[in-house]
């Protein structure tokens, strides 16, 4: 083939890649979607590198974390940074015990408790595989991912949760077979994620009362809310032993620590306190570690949230909870002392 033809099937080839690339591009954004990032090891790996600011609080824990906590109402009312590292089904006991053998942290740590987690007794896979990312991670690693984050900040095809190959694949209406049942997924539009990490619930799904009962049907189907009763002996004092441990280096170099309970409602809150009981559970965590407590039961400004799914807060919602959360640490002195000021006003 000539030079020159093959240069105009070359710039043809690029026209209609671009074309094509452009025509996806829009026919999701029509559909409704928003732009977002995936949460991949490098995006919990450059919030990580936050926690060494002197003007930050850390937070630890789940899903509930990721939702509840509105980053833009926290730092615009507090004038302070808020660093996100809970991870959406995790255990975040992994968490705290990484930080606490951190020498570099000495700063204020927001534990999230989320009971059917936070005292599960199996390894955490996906937290285990980020502390691994941000031990072992190369340059080429983390310049790869710059780039990528450039990408998805313009692109909502690049979802990869949503729009890859196998994510599709993975959304294929099969039925099941006598016996044989598959994945669950949830709702393309449930939720999205910000740069900083804050899962937060798009306006669609807020209001669609179909697809929170489809997110209910979920949380049932997949055991969240039962009645059994949570770990107990050796086990449990175990759990206490190792939280205890890791709490008290983080107060040894001058750190601060706090738990907190997130609110569930619905079918949830109805089980939560059967399988957990407070006396038991959370109520044990400050007697143990000396450290204060925020449940969200116990204050007027939080005890009634519904969540639209049982599990986690709508944006607006979310930012009503951060701000109800950011007055109850200034009354525990939790703030710098300008942060403080900053608060009040």
């Amino acid at each position: 083939m000539p030079a020159g033809s093959l240069k105009k099937s070359a710039l043809l080839v690029l026209v209609l890649s671009i074309i094509f690339l452009l025509g996806w591009e829009y026919y999701w954004r029509s559909s409704g979607y928003v732009l977002g990032y995936d949460d991949t090891d490098a995006l919990w790996y450059g919030n990580r590198m936050m926690v060494y600011e002197p003007d930050a609080t850390v937070f630890i824990g789940s899903s509930r974390m990721k939702f509840d906590l509105d980053i833009p109402t926290w730092e615009t009312t507090t004038g302070e940074k808020a660093v996100q590292l809970a991870i959406n089904g995790s255990n975040p006991r992994a968490a705290l015990v990484n930080l606490s053998n951190d020498e570099k942290f000495k700063g204020r740590l927001v534990v999230d408790v989320t009971e059917g987690l936070f005292f599960g007794t199996w390894e955490d896979e996906e937290l285990q595989h980020r502390l691994k990312y941000l031990k072992d991670a190369t340059p080429s690693q983390k310049a790869g991912a710059q780039f990528d984050f450039a990408l998805q900040s313009q692109f909502v095809f690049l979802d990869k949760d949503l729009f890859s190959l196998n994510a599709m694949m993975q959304r294929v209406p099969i039925q099941n077979r006598k016996g044989v049942e598959g994945d669950f997924y949830f709702p393309t539009k449930f939720t999205t994620n910000s740069f900083r990490r804050q899962q937060i619930m798009t306006d669609e799904f807020v209001k669609d009362t179909a697809m929170q009962r489809k997110v209910q049907d979920i949380w049932a189907g997949d055991g969240g809310p039962v009645k059994n009763h949570g770990v107990t002996g050796d086990t449990l004092q175990k759990i206490f032993d190792e939280v205890k441990t890791a709490v008290a280096k983080i107060q040894a170099r001058g750190g601060k620590v706090i738990f907190n309970r997130t609110p569930s409602s619905g079918a949830y809150w109805a089980k939560e306190p059967i399988q957990f009981p407070r006396t038991e559970y959370f109520d044990q965590l400050p007697l143990i570690t000396g450290c204060s407590r925020i449940h969200f039961k116990d204050y007027a400004d939080m005890k009634d949230f519904i969540c639209p799914e049982w599990s986690h807060l709508t944006p607006a919602d979310a930012a009503l909870y951060t701000k109800a959360l950011i007055g109850h640490l200034r009354e525990q002195q939790w703030f710098t002392k300008a942060s403080n000021e900053v608060t009040k006003k």
